[in-house]
């Protein structure tokens, strides 16, 4: 859908800014520090974001430049910011994300890093990873993806020996997701490298004194160590063509598997299949069995859901990933929309569903929830799917809500919602079907005890 002829603004984004998604990426690296080279306005902005969803104090280092800067140039104020976090943090990594003004006037980071370790050369520096992330060319997707491929890129400079390690980039899933992929690795005797690691980053525990850096995140030996791989395997059908997995197999001959996020029946068993090639290993019992479960779900709640219309929203591949499950359990997608543009939306929703589904949905990118709620109120939908922002259509339609993705600032434990494998995919069932039944016991004047 275009209104590029009648456009004014943005109205309610259905998008976050693109430095924002490679603070989040940043945060699941070992000892790292997320640095904004810009304005102070940016890093409160995003922190404000983050810590809603996640519920946890997240500090973002800013160059803070102002006026003068903008005119001048911000490389002053980039060397005396990371020096100022090496003094305040002693970080292993710093990840310099540029923001819209320091990409507007031209900023050398490259070049500036340089200079910075040149000057200071003989104090202890820490890893500098520098991605450019300028709001107005991308969402936080894009920064999320430019950050992983940034430091595969930067940070994983020599061939390792080899090793039975299996690098897995799980793109912007939930700190619930990335600790079920750990137990799944586990159960088929995988060593994964999970980049980024955000389990406990972003989802830690209660202390006594406050952390500066919290504990997790992905190892930085490990990092260093991914060009000596078995595999990669990264998630997302809409992933750029520059990605950590590409560039590791374009400079070290790492195989990537590319494969959908893994929601469903048949993105799993992709998944599940895939891993089994990798680690030699068939399912284990465990997997099996709930696989099982979630197709005996599938046939008990049928009557429940089969024929009911949904819109579904949010980051490209978790749209993906939604509308292929949904069709598997004959729920009509009748709008599919993302706030990211040139991903070629609606050719990857086809591939996932033009075997099961019983329509293709209107698909749109680079819409706000202007455009979004203008069109889904024409199509009457019976139940919508997506992050927090889409809460105010949801209650004027007087329609259920399912919260999944990101930010979800509405509700408490987004951070823990699991979204991935067959678990995931059983769970998110169960949320859906309860809906509609919650919808239909609350519009009834009996109001049934037993449905």
């Amino acid at each position: 859908m275009s209104n590029t002829s009648n456009y004014v603004s943005t109205t309610n984004a259905c998008k976050l800014c693109t430095p924002l998604g490679a603070s989040m990426a940043f945060r699941g690296v070992e000892g790292s520090i997320p640095f904004l080279h810009g304005s102070q306005g940016c890093a409160t902005y995003m922190r404000r974001y983050i810590i809603s969803h996640f519920r946890e104090s997240i500090d973002i280092a800013s160059s803070a430049l102002g006026e003068k800067n903008a005119i001048y140039g911000g490389g002053p104020n980039l060397k005396k910011g990371i020096l100022n976090v090496m003094i305040k943090y002693e970080p292993k990594v710093v990840g310099i994300a540029t923001t819209c003004l320091t990409e507007t006037i031209g900023d050398n980071v490259p070049m500036f890093i340089s200079e910075f370790k040149n000057e200071f050369g003989e104090l202890p520096l820490p890893e500098i990873v520098h991605v450019s992330t300028p709001s107005y060319s991308g969402t936080h997707t894009d920064g999320w993806h430019g950050a992983i491929h940034s430091i595969a890129e930067q940070l994983c400079l020599d061939k390792a020996p080899e090793k039975h390690s299996v690098n897995i980039l799980p793109n912007m899933v939930s700190c619930e997701d990335i600790r079920h992929l750990k137990d799944i690795c586990a159960d088929f005797e995988i060593k994964p490298t999970i980049l980024p690691d955000i389990s406990e980053t972003l989802d830690g525990i209660t202390l006594e004194d406050y952390a500066k850096i919290p504990s997790g995140g992905t190892p930085l030996s490990e990092i260093k160590t991914m060009s000596g791989a078995k595999a990669t395997v990264e998630f997302g059908r809409c992933l750029p063509e520059k990605t950590g997995g590409s560039n590791l197999r374009d400079r070290f001959k790492i195989p990537n598997h590319r494969i959908g996020l893994p929601m469903g029946m048949r993105e799993n068993d992709e998944f599940f299949e895939t891993l089994s090639a990798i680690s030699g290993k068939t399912m284990p019992d465990r997997y099996v069995m709930q696989r099982g479960r979630l197709v005996d779900a599938f046939v008990d709640g049928h009557k429940y859901i089969f024929g009911k219309r949904a819109v579904v929203y949010g980051e490209e591949d978790l749209v993906v990933g939604l509308c292929s499950f949904l069709a598997e359990i004959g729920i009509d997608v009748i709008l599919a929309g993302t706030g990211s543009h040139g991903k070629k939306l609606e050719t990857h929703i086809e591939a996932v569903t033009k075997d099961v589904a019983r329509c293709m949905p209107e698909v749109h990118e680079g819409v706000d929830f202007f455009d979004i709620s203008a069109r889904a109120e024409e199509l009457k939908p019976d139940i919508l799917i997506g992050h927090s922002k889409g809460y105010q259509y949801a209650k004027a339609w007087n329609i259920p809500m399912i919260r999944v993705g990101f930010p979800i600032h509405d509700r408490f434990g987004g951070q823990r919602i699991k979204h991935i494998g067959y678990e995931g995919t059983l769970a998110l069932l169960d949320r859906i079907i309860n809906a509609f039944i919650e919808k239909k016991q609350n519009d009834s004047p009996v109001g049934y005890g037993y449905l």
